[in-house]
């Protein structure tokens, strides 16, 4: 059964009808079938007993190996916030509630009110997406940070690899570096890429004025000796501050970019901190189960870790949305999706290949590298709520300033005025004058906002947005966007799914029935990850003997960039395959080095088995989700599938 809490339902809409005719007679999430359980109740694969406590005392026998485990009934809750709504999402013994709620500026108290409306009670284990370190990093909201690195190399951040910010304009400038030079120090000691050159002198650090400090040597990530000691000496006569290691966060090569990943995390560290101490205090004030937060990676791990570094959940949000899109595209047969998640204040979008989510070892967020696993999301501010402009030039823009929640767009009656995609959508008759969170919109409103504006170039000019986004995660990666399907969700993603398939040449669109709360649903079904990384850079038959699995990252020896190819038989070969497929051709008489080998632990968590709704549409026609509102333009119809995903596609 799939329920929501925080909107009123309508009744004009065949949605509306199927909806309360499934209420209290079908599950919209129920435990996956296994005919060799005598009880139907299974909504762990392999975990102790469900709860959280279970999971971490699983045994290594049975982590990864898929064998099914009879377990009883839990509740597990996923509540994902995001600029506008906060999304949450209980499931208990195969019924699932969901409820929207308006984001808070103290995003714990939004937590907390969404908790409540699905209800908390014996609730066994609780997932968390946030946007908090993400939203500190590009708004500059860190704290006072210092950077300690070996001596000689004091202007590593602001030199960065000295390539351009932007290819075709040699004016534009990099953003300036999240630490000042005068809190940039070395410290006298060096290692080498054989040992140690130069003793470490720790009397030879000055004093430091910061509450955060990074710190990243030379060669730390092969010999982390000097690193350690002088991490410890700082804990010890900073005992306020945070300090952070690079060989603690990203042990790899590349200096640069492993500086840039450390000083993010310690900068980031104190805010992400502070919000999950006080997100835990509320949740065991209000007697609810620790929660465990989403990573960048698209796996969860404890409150603790998340707050020990902060840059592993810099993507917290957006990845739990791409989860769960993986999920639905799966179940309705599509190996190959588009993920298209378009809320209040941005759009994020991610290719999901042969079912699982593309992940990057790198990427860059506000500027500044990342060197961390994270789901492959591109994110632009084009949103439902993002705000209509005109440049000096007098051409329509939209975003990346959003009206957020508060006040809104002009149609939600709170004092906004400016016009917004939202109030675009409402004046073309896209929208229900009643939105999820009991949103009462006024068009009057909307039409005062828009003025002289045409609602459809604005539409237009936005949905241009999001196929520059899409493009980016598909055609620029090589992969042709006619062979996928686009799974649409978040508040405003349905309504602009269909014209963006159009524009790409794709011909299926698949709308979750939980499309609002997908973010939230993609939480509840997110595995516990923890991703390992070593570093080697030597040939690779020196290499020694490697993990059964896994990744290892290869290059030919004098190449500056390297391939990611699975560990197994035949790797050598295998990575000039790889190799041939990406710039057409192989060397097989170079030598190949070993860069790096990834391994991940995943233990995992409920399997969610959907289904929904049944009802047809045949555009033009709006239709009223949960959380969500559909628009399907002339020429496209569909139905929904069994697993309640709307299957919409293009007529010939």
């Amino acid at each position: 059964m799939l329920e929501h809490l925080g909107t009123a339902l309508g009744t004009e809409s065949q949605r509306a009808e199927a909806l309360t005719q499934l209420y209290r007679s079908r599950a919209v999430a129920e435990p996956e079938a296994n005919e060799a359980l005598h009880e139907d109740r299974q909504l762990y694969s392999c975990a102790g007993g469900g709860t959280r406590e279970g999971l971490r005392a699983m045994h290594p026998a049975c982590a990864g190996s898929g064998r099914p485990r009879e377990n009883p009934p839990v509740r597990v809750l996923g509540i994902d916030v995001g600029g506008t709504f906060t999304d949450a999402v209980l499931v208990e013994d195969g019924q699932v509630l969901t409820a929207k709620v308006p984001t808070a500026r103290n995003q714990e108290s939004s937590v907390l009110a969404a908790a409540e409306a699905v209800g908390l009670e014996g609730v066994e284990r609780f997932t968390h997406g946030t946007t908090i370190a993400t939203n500190a990093l590009l708004e500059r909201r860190g704290v006072r940070t210092a950077f300690v690195t070996s001596a000689g190399f004091e202007h590593l951040l602001h030199l960065r690899r000295q390539t351009r910010a932007h290819l075709y304009r040699p004016c534009a400038e990099h953003p300036p570096p999240l630490v000042p030079l005068e809190r940039c120090v070395g410290a006298v000691g060096r290692m080498g890429p054989e040992g140690e050159l130069v003793p470490l002198e720790l009397d030879s650090l000055g004093e430091l004025d910061a509450e955060a400090i990074a710190v990243c040597l030379l060669f730390s990530f092969r010999y982390p000796e000097h690193e350690s000691a002088l991490t410890a000496e700082l804990r010890r006569r900073y005992p306020a501050a945070r300090v952070v290691a690079s060989h603690e966060v990203a042990p790899e090569f590349r200096e640069y970019e492993r500086a840039s990943t450390t000083v993010i995390d310690a900068y980031l560290g104190p805010v992400l901190g502070g919000y999950l101490r006080a997100l835990s205090n509320a949740c065991r004030d209000a007697e609810l189960v620790e929660p465990l937060v989403m990573r960048s990676s698209g796996g969860v791990a404890t409150l603790e870790e998340a707050a020990r570094h902060a840059a592993l959940a810099l993507l917290s949000g957006p990845a739990a949305g791409v989860v769960g899109a993986a999920q639905i595209a799966k179940l309705s047969g599509f190996g190959n999706a588009l993920a298209f998640d378009m809320g209040g204040t941005s759009t994020d979008v991610c290719a999901i290949v042969d079912g699982e989510a593309r992940r990057e070892h790198q990427r860059e967020v506000g500027g500044f590298p990342v060197r961390l696993p994270t789901v492959a999301v591109h994110t632009v501010g084009a949103g439902g709520g993002s705000i209509v402009w005109r440049d000096v030039g007098g051409a329509l823009r939209v975003g990346p300033e959003s009206a957020g929640a508060d006040p809104g767009p002009a149609c939600y009656g709170k004092g906004g005025d400016r016009a917004t995609v939202t109030d675009a959508n409402l004046v073309l008759e896209r929208l229900p004058r009643r939105l999820a969170g009991g949103i009462e919109l006024d068009a009057g409103a909307a039409v005062r906002a828009l003025a002289e504006l045409d609602p459809a170039a604005v539409i237009d000019v936005v949905n241009a947005e999001m196929v520059r986004a899409l493009r980016v995660v598909s055609v620029e990666q090589g992969l042709d966007p006619r062979d996928f399907a686009l799974v649409a969700f978040g508040g405003a993603g349905p309504l602009h799914a269909c014209a963006l398939a159009e524009e790409l040449g794709m011909t299926t669109v698949l709308v979750p029935a939980a499309a609002g709360v997908l973010s939230a649903l993609g939480l509840v079904a997110a595995d516990e990850r923890r991703d390992s990384v070593r570093s080697y850079v030597v040939r690779l038959d020196d290499a020694g003997e490697l993990p059964a699995e896994g990744e290892a990252d290869l290059r030919y020896a004098g190449q500056s960039f390297e391939l990611t190819v699975a560990l197994g038989p035949d790797l050598a070969e295998r990575f000039h395959g790889a190799h041939a497929e990406r710039y057409g051709y192989a060397d097989h008489d170079r030598p190949i080095e070993l860069v790096a080998v990834r391994t991940v632990e995943v233990r995992l968590a409920p399997k969610i088995s959907i289904a929904g709704p049944r009802f047809t549409a045949s555009g033009p026609e709006m239709l009223e989700l949960e959380g969500a509102t559909a628009w399907v333009p002339e020429a496209w119809a569909g139905e929904t599938d069994v697993h309640g995903t709307l299957v919409l596609r293009r007529d010939a």
